[in-house]
């Protein structure tokens, strides 16, 4: 690499607040920077073994926090490109530098001369005059190395070894057929009374999709999100609903992108992995590290959850069974469900997008963060993005104006990005360089693009998501500890959606609403009659919302926590899986698990329960807020102090315990959804 050009991977950043310089990197780049990074980070461990000291925190934990900064940010700005700015080049590289990682990961986490000294620091934690936060760091990396396989026999090691690196190929290689899958499937509209029933904003889309594809005149049907639902929800023509439903329940599964032989063995390697490792499933393996702590904790809960949940599920199903006047059919529900929604609410939520513009929403999130948290936002200049419809944003301290971080904002579905929504890091709080750093967050979103004659106008739920990842952000941004892996979102899976969901509360509330909900064209504030409808509208069918996601937590469950040997038809699998959260008949030739990112190649295996156990966590916490106040400085600073701030350096239920007074009550889901 020249000097004019050096792979800015490798160097310094120039920028302001150290930001990355995306408008200099090439694809080329990232392979040199990664071996480079792991042969001075190897470099750097190795000088640490060689140290003929006492073991201690500075001469061992130090280094080994912070020898592998330049490979996480090597893999930070790789990983977050792959879900978001993906092409063919990008994928391959995926397949070469995923094995790598997970070999040096492997290198470090096996080598003995390394656990040894962490041991002897481990062993000496308490008597070292360590403060609190450095002897979290200590249980969590020597817990980290047994959980990797320290206390393994070299054959041991080894297997564990080869295990993580087909791991890491064939989580790469699902997510990559199905974004595959989905970038494929198009279904053309040629005449008008295909569009029956579709309100405007979702033809001008189709049209303008039709064009970028050539197919001036026409109108195109993706499986992308802001496509696919509202045709789901909207459309008069039950023939074409059933062939998008059974397109997107049929992603990859079968053909070229066939992801069930990956599924099987990618759960059978865990499995394995597992029993390696002393412990009898996966879901034993993965959830000693959570706050629900075993399998059948899980279970228990779950099953409580389905008992409270499925009386109600059937009563909306047979609600809108009624009104159709024949029994449904699962691409039948959305679209009954809503003219159900629109004749007992007198609620249609097409309307309401002209009072979700994309900009004002946004503004609202940074208005609720500045109220509550004293976190201003302005345009942050000088700052590339990685696509052009990425903005940057500094997060500034109102009180003293202190910078806070950089906030990236991707909305916009595109050929090279995964479906769905997600928040993540370019760079997290902590000790790097030498330093303690503040972060670059990011919320990388699909939601409803702009036409030629409208802006960006969000259906609620898309507005409700985009509060869900900023709240994800906030925990990223206002992470105030002194390691990395101790900060912002590094804590217990079941515990990180507490943040993100406990934002979506506030977008049911007219007080918050009047903040940000006002008509594009007119400015006029949200109505309170429409306010009402909205929070009325939140328990409709609130008993089926909660089966369905119960059943994709039972799912992950049954897949993790048992031996997957026996599992050859994964149909029949999942039917027997789900049966006691489904309230629709299941259709052959549809599958949850081909398409599911989340527990095969995203980190909720074991974990999709997660959703539902931070549910309640929010609930109870935001019973709090309406005790003293939407926006009670009082009780925001006792989130952001207890919370938000303190990433992993406690126990997430002390945590919890330290900003109510006590522990969550498990009733206060079941209360805010009207199910008790």
């Amino acid at each position: 690499m020249s000097e004019k050009h050096p792979n800015p991977l490798l160097s310094p950043s120039d920028l302001p607040f150290g930001a990355f310089p995306f408008d200099r990197l090439r694809k080329s780049h990232f392979l040199p920077a990664l071996e480079a990074s792991i042969a001075a980070a190897k470099d750097g461990l190795e000088a640490m073994k060689a140290n003929a000291d006492e073991p201690t925190f500075a001469n061992t934990l130090l280094p080994l926090e912070t020898a592998p900064e330049a490979v996480s940010r090597v893999s930070a700005v790789f990983f977050n490109l792959l879900g978001a700015e993906s092409d063919d080049g990008i994928q391959a590289l995926a397949k070469e530098i995923s094995p790598k990682l997970a070999s040096f990961s492997s290198d470090v986490s096996l080598d003995p001369g390394i656990f040894a000294r962490v041991k002897t620091v481990w062993e000496n934690r308490r008597s070292a005059g360590l403060d609190d936060e450095q002897v979290r760091l200590v249980e969590k990396v020597y817990k980290d190395f047994t959980r990797n396989g320290a206390l393994l026999p070299a054959a041991g090691k080894e297997k564990i070894r080869e295990i993580d690196q087909e791991l890491a190929r064939l989580s790469v290689e699902f997510s990559d057929n199905l974004l595959k899958h989905v970038n494929e499937w198009r279904m053309t509209l040629g005449k008008k009374e295909d569009l029956a029933g579709l309100p405007e904003s979702a033809v001008e889309a189709a049209a303008q999709t039709a064009k970028e594809a050539g197919l001036d005149g026409k109108w195109v049907i993706t499986l992308q999100a802001p496509s696919c639902i509202p045709f789901l929800k909207y459309s008069d023509r039950a023939d074409l609903r059933e062939r998008v439903w059974r397109a997107h329940n049929a992603r990859a599964l079968g053909g070229e992108f066939d992801n069930r032989g990956l599924a099987k063995r990618i759960a059978t390697l865990r499995h394995e992995r597992a029993a390696l490792l002393g412990y009898g499933t996966h879901a034993d393996f993965v959830l000693e590290d959570r706050m629900a702590e075993t399998a059948e904790r899980v279970t228990k809960f779950l099953d409580h959850l389905v008992e409270k949940s499925r009386p109600a599920a059937e009563r909306d199903v047979k609600a809108v069974e009624a009104l159709k006047g024949a029994p449904l059919q699962p691409w039948d529900y959305a679209y009954w469900s809503e003219k159900l929604k629109m004749r007992d609410y007198d609620f249609d939520e097409e309307a309401l997008r002209p009072y979700f513009k994309l900009e004002n929403v946004v503004e609202g999130a940074f208005e609720h963060a500045r109220l509550l948290y004293g976190l201003k936002f302005k345009p942050a200049v000088g700052v590339p993005a990685y696509h052009p419809d990425v903005t940057a944003y500094e997060a500034i301290d109102e009180g003293s104006g202190r910078h806070v971080g950089l906030f990236y904002a991707d909305f916009f579905p595109r050929k090279g990005k995964r479906s769905g929504a997600w928040m993540t890091t370019f760079r997290e709080q902590g000790l790097q360089g030498g330093k303690v750093e503040r972060p670059h967050a990011s919320i990388v979103c699909n939601f409803t693009k702009p036409t030629p004659t409208k802006p960006s106008l969000l259906t609620f739920g898309e507005a409700r998501t985009l509060f869900h990842e900023f709240g994800h952000a906030l925990h990223g941004l206002l992470s105030d500890v002194t390691y990395v892996s101790l900060g912002g979102t590094n804590v217990f899976l079941d515990f990180v959606e507490l943040p993100s969901q406990i934002m979506e509360n506030w977008v049911l509330e007219k007080e918050a609403l009047d903040l940000f909900a006002r008509h594009y064209e007119t400015g006029e504030k949200i109505p309170a009659a429409i306010a009402e409808k909205i929070k009325r509208a939140a328990r409709f069918q609130a008993g089926y919302a909660s089966l369905r996601q119960l059943g994709f937590g039972l799912l992950d469950m049954a897949w993790h926590a048992a031996d997957p040997a026996a599992i050859d038809d994964i149909e029949a699998f999942e039917e027997k899986a789900t049966a006691r959260a489904r309230a629709l008949p299941r259709i052959p030739g549809s599958s949850l698990t081909t398409s599911f990112t989340h527990i095969f190649s995203g980190g909720y295996s074991a974990g999709y329960y997660s959703y539902k156990w931070a549910e309640v966590l929010d609930a109870d916490a935001f019973e709090f807020f309406r005790e003293k106040g939407l926006f009670s400085r009082e009780v925001a600073s006792s989130f952001r102090r207890n919370i938000l701030s303190k990433g992993g350096t406690l126990h997430p239920m002390e945590l919890y315990k330290k900003f109510r007074g006590r522990e969550p009550d498990p009733d206060a889901l079941l209360r805010r959804d009207g199910l008790i």
